[in-house]
């Protein structure tokens, strides 16, 4: 599933592209993809007409285009394999092509494409400037409103694995699997070291390691394992290069070269070098 660098990626894309863009029409090929939005397709393309695009925004994993008119939004969840690319109006229909937006300028659509049909997009009222239905999640790191103070103890009230901890939206926002194993290697923490047990400044390195590597992931495109993830154009994100554990079974380590050691966690995969990151007893 994409993380915050990937829908990061996108989400400049999307300001790029379609910012500012006035919708001609909207077309439902696939009711899965708008399943949450109840009133159904007829309703979901009659209120998007005539209306425009004003921004691109994100909070952790999803994506919102705020509409003029009425305080509502746009709102997108990739899942496993969603993708919302801006192609000319000309091109075939993809094979999973779920929504397609059609603008009044005559320039590319807009596609949301899904194989698995697990994302979906939806209309939804914005509450202040976050839509409704994430008005739960909390900032994420890389936000200007996130507390860093209010994480770090929040987080230290928390008996359970400090990777259950960071993959708590409610906690902070946009860090999955992949940048998890790959912060706690840079901080030198098992995953299942309860997060109640970390000093401040303990912390306050965990959460520099976040930033450090979903940074570093977003200047390169993000993390693509397979075709599925593509930024606004289809283009494919390098970062899997340059990951230190995810993904990285019995490789050696690159700091201490011991093997990278794979554990089952939360019916994923963990993984850490069992060198640099002991388990505590």
């Amino acid at each position: 599933m994409p993380e915050l660098p990937e829908v990061e990626v996108v989400r400049r894309g999307l300001a790029q592209w379609v910012t500012g863009r006035e919708i001609a029409g909207a077309e439902v090929l696939h009711p899965r993809a708008i399943r949450r939005h109840l009133p159904g397709a007829d309703e979901f393309a009659a209120r998007l007409k005539g209306r425009v695009l004003l921004s691109a925004e994100r909070r952790g994993k999803y994506l919102w285009l705020p509409l003029s008119g009425a305080a509502e939004s746009l709102m997108a969840h990739l899942g496993m394999s969603g993708q919302l690319l801006v192609v000319d109006g000309d091109t075939p229909p993809e094979k999973h092509l779920r929504v397609r937006l059609r603008f009044e300028d005559g320039g590319p659509d807009l596609r949301f494409v899904d194989q698995r049909t697990f994302g979906h997009v939806m209309l939804t009222p914005l509450a202040g400037d976050v839509p409704e239905p994430i008005s739960h999640i909390a900032p994420d790191p890389f936000e200007a409103v996130f507390d860093e103070d209010e994480f770090t103890r929040r987080l230290r009230t928390k008996r359970t694995e400090i990777k259950r901890a960071l993959l708590d939206q409610s906690l902070i926002s946009g860090v999955g699997n992949i940048y998890a194993d790959e912060a706690l290697w840079i901080a030198r923490l098992h995953w299942a070291r309860p997060a109640n047990t970390l000093t401040r400044p303990k912390v306050a390195e965990l959460l520099a390691a976040v930033r450090t590597v979903m940074g570093a992931a977003l200047l390169q495109g993000g993390t693509s394992f397979d075709s599925l993830y593509v930024n606004v154009n289809g283009e494919s994100g390098y970062f899997e290069r340059s990951l230190e554990v995810y993904g990285r079974r019995d490789l050696p380590c690159s700091r201490c070269g011991s093997p990278i050691k794979r554990e089952a966690f939360m019916n994923r995969s963990s993984y850490s070098c069992p060198r640099c990151q002991r388990r505590s007893r």
